[in-house]
């Protein structure tokens, strides 16, 4: 069943237009005008315009596609050169370092050197202590120092054959064993 809400995009509003034309050169013979607007319109004049609105999304359509691969192209081209226009951004920042007026002809700004006050060096040396620290890592100099040391460890003896095991002791032959009576 149709909608009459408003399609979302250009292709659906292109199809919605066209299926308009179409019902409307069906009906051609009951539909010969219509009040739009205030005012009255032939059928021949509705056709017209929904087939201007056709055209210009088909315009639309066209030119966006041209508009995309012209930025592809710029982006790709800007990919390729990106390294070579920061190297030579850093060689003009370079060679005219202390000419101010000369950089800005180049539309750029001398390098700032960065102002830490005493309290932000004392708590990055603390920090990078901490760290130092927490990770157990030393310097060169440490790292020399550090010398491993091999656990001794007793020459490899063959394992020792098992014992027999004891035998049961039986009484000597002649002997009584005493027998336990029960008297009641």
């Amino acid at each position: 069943m149709a909608s009459n809400e408003p399609k979302k995009n250009r292709q659906d509003q292109s199809a919605a237009e066209q299926k308009l034309i179409d019902g409307l050169n069906k009906h051609a013979q009951t539909i010969t005008s219509l009040v739009i607007g205030g005012a009255t319109m032939q059928t021949k004049d509705i056709i017209t315009n929904l087939q201007a609105l056709i055209a210009s999304a088909g315009s639309v359509q066209s030119t966006r596609a041209t508009w995309q691969s012209a930025v592809k192209t710029d982006r790709d081209e800007r990919a390729k050169l990106k390294t070579f226009v920061s190297g030579l951004k850093q060689a003009l920042l370079v060679a005219f370092a202390g000419s101010i007026d000369t950089l800005a002809d180049f539309g750029l700004t001398a390098r700032k050197v960065p102002v830490r006050t005493p309290e932000q060096k004392t708590a990055a040396a603390a920090k990078a202590k901490a760290t130092r620290a927490a990770r157990h890592t030393a310097g060169k100099k440490q790292k020399a120092a550090i010398k491993g040391t091999v656990p001794t460890t007793a020459p490899a003896t063959p394992p020792a054959a098992p014992s027999p095991a004891p035998a049961p002791v039986t009484a000597p032959a002649g002997t009584a064993t005493p027998v336990a009576t029960h008297q009641s």
